[in-house]
């Protein structure tokens, strides 16, 4: 149990603060300006909650095809390095605006490509509430699936979701997924329904700061675990 509320503890810390203020954080807060809430936090939340077990597995997976001391050594420097990676983050000027900008230009790029996304969204969620359609059938809607791609594309590969598998191969499997979830649906709901306020608000060297110092922390942790 102890384990379990370990790994919860620590995937949720990591999440939060890795995802608060990320590419993704900001395209579902854009994504929600233009588009129906309900289907883009659906779309955004699939698709997190899809790459953390699937992040959580690989992690599971890792001890059984290499050694335990060896992903044990390889989480901790994957913990250090993604705190001197946070840490720089935090030190470059213009951190935030520029992510956000580069998020905004790709959407309205797409948006400009096809003109009638939008338009068609609006119409789409007036005639919902007109005639309520059934559950199962919004999972094919044109905004779920675009919301589910942006945010799964832009999350493989990046620091959260190594963070993740790192995380798994060191601890509770199942408390990391629950862990990871939870953050995820928190970050990805005040994205949607803060909006780009909300976006535009946060402090990204303050959330780069405190995600590099965590990460520091559990790389100091299990580097002292290794030791004893």
């Amino acid at each position: 149990m102890t384990s379990i509320v370990q790994g919860f503890s620590k995937s949720l810390a990591m999440t939060v603060l890795s995802e608060i203020g990320d590419k993704t954080f900001f395209a579902a807060a854009i994504l929600a300006m233009r588009h129906p809430r309900k289907l883009v936090l659906l779309g955004c939340l699939a698709a997190l909650i899809v790459m953390t077990i699937l992040s959580a597995v690989v992690g599971w997976a890792a001890p059984n095809l290499i050694s335990r001391k060896w992903t044990h050594h390889i989480t901790t420097l994957l913990f250090f390095g993604f705190g001197l990676w946070s840490l720089w983050d935090a030190f470059m000027e213009n951190g935030e605006a520029e992510e956000l900008a580069e998020v905004e230009a790709k959407l309205d790029a797409d948006w400009k490509a096809n003109p009638g996304t939008v338009k068609g969204g609006n119409k789409a969620d007036d005639d919902s509430k007109k005639e309520r359609q059934p559950f199962l059938t919004q999972f094919f809607s044109p905004i779920f699936l675009k919301a589910f791609s942006i945010t799964f594309f832009g999350e493989w590969g990046d620091k959260s979701q190594l963070a993740t598998i790192g995380l798994a191969a060191d601890e509770n499997p199942f408390g990391v997924v629950l862990g990871g979830i939870l953050g995820q649906a928190v970050c990805s709901t005040a994205a949607v329904l803060g909006g780009k306020s909300l976006a535009s608000q946060i402090s990204e060297k303050i959330v780069a700061l405190s995600g590099g110092v965590l990460f520091i922390v559990f790389g100091i942790q299990s580097l002292l675990s290794t030791e004893s």
